[in-house]
């Protein structure tokens, strides 16, 4: 079986041809029930230089994860054993690593339901091997904390009873230690480190995403619901991130 993309390149029953990319050293996980599709998304990610190991069951999958330890997991929503939304919820109880869900599923309950529990990003199905490595590239060159200025002068933002930790990435609110993803920590910690100013989802998007990502803007929407949530923001008291209506959103003064 072969596939072919707008870029140009191929590939034959997990055999990939095209130019050489990619840095090496990073390890992913594809976890699909659909072979072919999961040996052409493998082929890709070999590619560009990853480890890569497939896994075909969600039962299976959470065993796997544990062991391999990846940098990114590629996990399908539609899975037999634990569905995806499954898989990545018990991933998160271990694991940052970064999540691309796949879903074949138009309804959006499906994809909110998958980035709620912990996932960084979508795409729906079909879609481009190509788009998906450059997705995952965007993901892992994102910086690990807040601007070098901000690190120098403050690592630690203390906003009412939240404290953010730059350096070591903790987050508590009143001592108490909140369980952040990656993503989560980059959407609170863009917020923090402009005070008084409104962030759009595009400006969002380029600070976390970088400004070569391509999607639905409203996935920063999805992630700022999951940090409020996490943070014990109520919607009728918004003290730690605050909508500002037909803009985006801005940090909070804690009270």
């Amino acid at each position: 079986m072969k596939i072919d993309d707008a870029q140009g390149w191929s590939v034959t029953m997990g055999q990939v041809n095209s130019p050489a990319s990619g840095a090496a050293g990073r390890r992913a996980v594809v976890v699909d029930d659909e072979k072919i599709l999961a040996d052409v998304i493998a082929g890709y990610l070999e590619l560009d230089g990853f480890e890569v190991h497939q896994v075909h069951d969600g039962a299976e999958a959470v065993p796997l994860l544990r062991e391999i330890d990846p940098d990114l997991v590629v996990l399908d929503l539609g899975l037999p054993g634990l569905d995806g939304v499954e898989v990545c919820r018990q991933l998160r109880t271990f694991s940052d690593c970064y999540v691309i869900m796949l879903t074949a599923r138009a309804k959006e309950v499906d994809v909110l339901r998958g980035l709620r529990i912990g996932a960084d990003d979508y795409m729906t199905k079909p879609f481009s091997p190509r788009e998906l490595v450059t997705r995952a590239n965007t993901l892992l060159r994102r910086p690990r904390r807040l601007p070098e200025q901000v690190v120098e002068s403050s690592p630690v933002i203390e906003i009412g009873t939240l404290k953010i930790d730059s350096q070591s990435r903790d987050v508590r609110v009143g001592g108490r230690v909140v369980p952040l993803t990656r993503t989560e920590f980059d959407v609170l910690a863009a917020l923090a480190s402009r005070p008084g100013t409104a962030l759009s989802r595009q400006a969002l998007i380029a600070e976390v995403w970088g400004p070569g990502w391509v999607g639905d803007e409203h996935l920063v929407d999805v992630h700022v619901l999951h940090v409020r949530k996490k943070l014990g923001d109520r919607a009728a008291r918004e003290r730690f991130i605050r909508t500002v209506r037909g803009i985006g959103y801005r940090i909070g003064t804690g009270t």
